[in-house]
This record gives C-alpha cells, structure tokens and sequence, in this order.
C-alpha cells in the first residue's frame, strides 16, 4: 500500500479539499468507511469553557456536555485520548482536537470494538488534522464560531474574541493559556502573544471603561503593539508607539493599562516593561510570589512617556501566572474581597494542571466566587510554564 493508500492520509486529503461547512461530513464519512465508525461528532469549548457544543445544524440545538463531569471534558482539559463503553456493543474514543496547543474541542467517535494502538494514533492525528482544518475554516464560514456560543455574544465581546492570537500555544520551552472574563460580554481586557525563533513576547492589556469604548479602545492598542513589534521594534519602543497612537485618539481622557513581556528563548531573561495595573505572580518550587516592578504609566495617559525596561530571570519549572486587576482586585456580589491569600491558593491548587488548564481553573474558581453572577469587572488570566531551551 502506497503512503496517499493509507486511510488517515486519505482522510486527510479529504478533509483539505472539503468545503469549510462540510468538514464533519467528509470526516465522518472517512471514518465510517476506514475505521467502521457508527457514529462521530465534533465537540467545541465554548467561549466560558464550560461546556463542549456539539456541531449540529443551524441551530445548534443538541444538549452541550460539562467540561467538569463528562468524559468528553476528561479527555479536554487532560488532553489525552478517552474511552468510554456504550450501551451494547462499542465504545466511544474522546479525541482532543486541538492545534499548537490550542485546544478547540473533542472528536466523538463511537466504533464497534475498542481500538487497538495503531487505530488510536491514526485516530488522533485525524484529531489534530481537523483542528488545523477548522482554524483555516474559520476564515470562510462562520458555523463553528456559532457553534462554540452557549448564548449571544455582545458586539464588545465579539470585537475582543476576534482580536485573540488563540486561547494557547506551546512549543518545547514553554506552554501557555489565557482566557476571558465575563466571556459572552468582555469589554475592555485582553492578550496576545508572539513567538519567534529566538524569543516569545506576550502582553496583557486592561482598557479603562467597559463595553463597545473599552473594546475600541483596547483595540487600538493592540493593534499599535502588533504594529511596532511587526516593524522589529524593541518592547520599549513598542510601548512608547503604542503610548503615542492612544494618546493622539483620546488626548488623555483614555488610557490602557499593559504589561509587556519578552522571553529570550536561549536563556530565559524576560524583559518587562509596565505600564499599569496586570500583575505577574510566579510559582516555584511550591510558593508564590508576586514579580515586583517599577510601575509606569498606562498606554495613553499622556502624550509622551519615556517606558524603561526591567527584567528578570526565569527557571525551568517555573510557572508565572499574570492577571489583571478585574482579577486580583475583584469582590464578590456581597463585597468580600477576593484578594491575594484566595489567588496565591488557586495558583497553588492548580500548579499539577497543564498551563491553558490552570488559566481555565482559575477563572472558574474567580466565578464560584462570584456566586454564579458575572463579574463585575473585565478579568484576564494568562499562565505561562517554562520549560527552557533544551540543552
């Protein structure tokens, strides 16, 4: 048999030549007639990643299934394959589907007979061949971004959601995750990150202000950031260009509070520069602490201001986690403060989590706080592990 022969690599070919709506169908058709499935089904995280919706049909009627208690949630936050019996005869395999180390959902996939290893890794590469197929999908239709909303999106929300890199990325010196708080009405906070050969920079930003005038606002100083750092500009004067594209919009009245790091991948020396209010707490070796720096003025606030980089040293094994102040200032809807002693334990409870895990345990535990109600104010939580450039 020829490699193209191989079914996995026919699936494949399949599944790029699809149109961007039929993906399931070409996959679930590759995988009835190669592997004898019964029955498949793709899973996404929704915005909250609270539930896996399934991908149906406009719209989107079927019942979601619990991150938390299902095995389909099992296989999401481990990231690992899941079997689970079905009634009568097969079982269902829970395959992550995720790019990078992005995680984007699960394949369901019911077979007659438990797979063998060899059925399993084919399986699985399907998996992550589906999930680079939907990302490039997601430029032509909008089916799996509708299937990903448990409820409506607000127009800030939408603006914040479409201006993310992703949720995770991964490489051998490290892996990351962040998410968004309130998910389905975020407002003014945000992240983003780039990865080169020799460095990662990643930023955590906090708009002033609260739906569609935060999100503009955070926006634009993104967008400058991503600007400055794409012409091959130094992080100070990413944040001086950035300072200056919001000060000339808004004069002042306006301001983004931003934390800016770059990893020096070779090394692990991180440059800061911080310019408000996002904090960095790092765990090691069982403690945490929080990164002291000298705090600096927000992006915005005046028309010229000369940013100074600082730095520090990470280890492997390190694992630092940044929030903004929606975060560790937050209060729950009776007044209690959440405060550093809750933030420091769930940092620790969640230090044997993968990075995107712990980011999502994070929040969650921020909500349970909450009492189930929205939070008061935006919350960005980004947790980044550092492994270190091999030797």
């Amino acid at each position: 048999m020829s490699a193209t022969d191989d079914p996995p690599v026919r699936a494949e070919r399949a599944l790029r030549d699809s149109p961007p709506h039929a993906l399931l169908d070409v996959l679930r058709a590759a995988l009835q007639a190669d592997f004898g499935a019964t029955d498949s089904e793709l899973l996404l995280a929704d915005y909250r990643l609270s539930v896996l919706q399934p991908v149906t049909r406009l719209p989107h009627t079927a019942a979601p299934m619990p991150i938390r208690t299902s095995t389909a949630g099992r296989a999401f936050t481990a990231q690992q394959t899941l079997l689970e019996p079905v009634h009568g005869d097969g079982v269902t395999a829970y395959l992550p589907v995720a790019v990078r180390g992005d995680r984007l959902g699960v394949l369901a996939v019911t077979l007659p007979d438990v797979p063998g290893d060899g059925a399993r890794r084919a399986l699985a590469d399907l998996a992550t061949a589906l999930g680079h197929e939907l990302v490039v999908a997601e430029r032509d239709t909008d089916l799996y971004l509708q299937a990903r909303r448990r409820e409506r999106l607000s127009l800030a929300a939408e603006m914040q959601w479409q201006l993310l890199p992703g949720r995770g990325c991964s490489r051998d010196e490290y892996s990351l995750g962040g998410q968004l708080e309130p998910a389905y009405t975020i407002g003014g906070d945000n992240f983003d990150w780039s990865a080169s050969a020799d460095h990662l920079t990643v930023t955590v930003s906090n708009g002033m202000g609260s739906g569609i005038r935060a999100a503009l606002l955070t926006n634009l100083a993104i967008s400058a950031l991503r600007n400055a750092r794409r012409a091959g500009l130094g992080l100070v004067d990413q944040a001086c260009l950035a300072d200056q594209a919001v000060y000339a919009q808004y004069g002042g009245a306006e301001h983004v509070a931003t934390l800016l790091l770059r990893f020096e991948l070779s090394t692990g020396r991180v440059a800061v520069v911080d310019a408000g209010s996002p904090h960095l707490l790092r765990l090691r070796d069982g403690e945490v602490q929080l990164v002291p720096f000298e705090e600096q003025m927000p992006l915005g606030m005046f028309e010229s201001t000369d940013y100074q980089e600082q730095d520090f040293q990470v280890e492997p094994g390190d694992r630092l986690v940044v929030v903004s102040d929606g975060v560790h200032t937050a209060r729950s809807p009776s007044g209690g403060e959440y405060g550093a002693t809750n933030l420091d334990r769930i940092i620790r409870d969640s230090r044997y989590l993968p990075a995107p895990e712990a980011a999502r345990a994070i929040i969650t535990e921020l909500l349970d706080y909450h009492e189930g109600n929205d939070l008061l104010d935006d919350a960005v939580v980004v947790c980044l592990d550092w492994t270190g450039a091999k030797a």
